[in-house]
C-alpha cells in the first residue's frame, strides 16, 4: 500500500496556497481556470519542456465530484491569458463550485509528480497512484450550513484524475489521486490555529489562549468573523458574510478599461496594483506611468467602511473581547483603510500582520498544523489500541 502524504490546501479566492509532506514543497497556483481544446497549440512545441510547467498548466480532470466530468482546463497563470477565463463569482459557494474542486486536484498533481514517494503503477509507467490525507476548509458561512459535510463525502471513497496534456516535463502523465482521510476546518478556527501554534503544534502565543478574541478573516468572496473563546469557536456567535473583496476588484477593473481603455488580464493584476511595494496605485497607459489612485481609493473605501460597520455589529455583541486579528487575502488590501477608519471613528484593538505573505499563508499553514495533529493522535490511537490487544491477547 502507498504510503498517504499530508496535503494542507487553502483553495484561496485569489489562489491556491498548498503544502505537502513535511513541508518540503509548497505551491501558489492562481486561481483563475479557462475551458480549452486538448490539443492546444503551442509555439515551440519543441522548447515546451524547458518551460516552467506551473506556468503552463494544462490538464484533463476525470472526478465523480465534478459536475463537468473530463473537461479540459488551462489552469493558474496559462489561464489568465485567454479571453474565457473564469474566477469564482461573488454569491458563489466554495463547496459547490467545479473551479474549487479543479484547483485542490491540480495542485495535488503537481505535487505527485514530483514526489519520489509516489511511483508510476506497474500496468502503465505514465500512471502514478497518489495516496494523500488532506487538511482543507471552507467559509465559516458554508460549514454553519452543513456544506462541509457534503464537500468531504465528494472527495473520499472515490478516485480523481488529472491528466497532464500540454504541460512542460509532464505531458502525458496521469496521477490517479485517492483521499485516506479528508479533513474540512472552518477558516476562522484555522486562523486562530495558526496564531497560538507553530509547525510543532507547540503553544507560541500563551497570552492569546485564554481570551476571548475576534478573527474577521476577509477573502474574496465572503468574509468570517470567529468569535474564539475558551480556545473554540462559539458557533452561536461567530458569523459569515456574503462579501469579500472580488467584486470591489472587478469595479476598479472596469473603471480602469472604462477610463484608461487598459484592459486588466485577471483580478490578480488587480491586487498586484494595490499591495505591490513600488509604483503602488499606478498602471501603464500607453508607455506613460498613470495614477489610478482616484478610483482604487474611493472603491476601496467604501468596501472599507462595510467591514468596519461588521466588526462593530459582533465587537457589540461580544464587548468583552479583547482583540480582533485581521487576516486573509482581502485584509492585505484593505489594510490601510480599515486603519485609518479605526482611527477616526471606534478605535478598537485590532491587529494586522505587516508581513502581508504571512496573513496570504495563515490558511493553508494553520491546516498543515490541523492535519499534522490529526494524523498524530490517530497515530498514537492505532499505537495503544494495538498494545491493548496484546496485553489481551497475551493474558488469554
Amino acid at each position: 500500500m502507498t504510503k498517504s502524504r499530508i496535503a494542507a490546501v487553502d483553495v484561496g479566492n485569489d489562489a491556491v496556497k498548498a503544502n505537502f509532506g513535511k513541508l518540503e514543497n509548497e505551491l501558489y497556483i492562481p486561481n483563475v481556470i479557462a475551458r480549452d481544446m486538448e490539443d492546444r497549440p503551442v509555439i515551440g512545441i519543441e522548447e515546451l519542456d524547458e518551460k516552467e510547467p506551473l506556468d503552463n498548466l494544462h490538464i484533463r480532470v476525470h472526478s465523480p465530484a465534478l459536475k463537468e466530468n473530463n473537461a479540459v482546463y488551462r489552469v493558474g497563470n496559462l489561464a489568465t491569458k485567454t479571453n474565457n477565463s473564469t474566477e469564482l463569482d461573488p454569491g458563489s459557494s466554495k463547496s459547490e463550485e467545479d473551479q474549487t474542486l479543479v484547483m485542490l486536484f491540480a495542485s495535488i498533481a503537481m505535487d505527485a509528480v514530483n514526489h519520489d514517494g509516489f511511483k508510476p503503477s506497474k500496468n502503465s509507467q505514465s500512471v502514478i497512484e497518489a495516496n494523500y490525507t488532506l487538511g482543507t476548509g471552507l467559509p465559516l458561512r458554508e460549514v454553519k450550513e452543513g456544506k462541509d459535510v457534503g464537500y468531504r463525502s465528494q472527495l473520499l471513497g472515490s478516485v480523481h484524475q488529472v491528466e497532464f496534456l500540454v504541460t512542460p516535463r509532464y505531458q502525458g502523465m496521469k496521477v490517479n489521486i485517492k483521499f485516506d482521510e479528508v479533513k474540512v476546518y472552518p477558516e476562522g478556527f484555522a486562523a486562530y490555529v495558526n496564531l497560538v501554534m507553530d509547525n510543532d503544534l507547540n503553544i507560541i502565543n500563551k497570552e492569546l489562549i485564554d481570551k476571548q478574541i475576534l478573527i474577521q478573516d476577509i477573502g474574496g468572496l465572503s468574509t468570517d468573523i470567529a468569535v474564539i473563546r475558551n480556545r473554540n469557536v462559539d458557533d452561536d456567535k461567530a458569523q459569515g458574510f456574503n462579501l469579500g473583496v472580488v467584486e470591489s476588484l472587478e469595479m476598479i477593473r472596469d473603471e480602469i478599461l472604462t477610463k484608461h481603455g487598459v484592459e486588466l488580464d485577471s483580478r490578480r493584476d488587480v491586487v498586484d496594483i494595490i499591495t505591490r511595494k513600488n509604483d503602488r496605485h499606478h498602471i501603464m497607459v500607453k508607455g506613460s506611468r498613470t495614477n489610478v489612485h482616484d478610483i482604487t481609493d474611493r472603491i476601496l473605501l467604501e468596501l472599507a467602511k462595510k467591514e468596519y460597520r461588521y466588526l462593530r455589529n459582533v465587537w457589540q455583541k461580544n464587548s468583552q473581547s479583547e482583540i480582533c486579528y485581521f487576516v486573509g487575502g482581502g485584509s492585505a488590501v484593505l489594510k490601510d483603510y480599515l486603519k485609518s477608519l479605526n482611527n477616526k471613528l471606534d478605535g478598537f484593538n485590532i491587529e494586522f500582520f505587516e508581513d502581508e505573505n504571512e496573513s496570504i499563508w495563515m490558511m493553508a499553514n494553520a491546516y498543515y498544523k490541523l492535519i499534522s495533529d490529526f494524523i498524530r493522535k490517530s497515530t498514537k490511537q492505532t499505537k495503544e489500541t494495538k498494545e491493548e490487544k496484546k496485553e489481551t491477547a497475551s493474558a488469554k
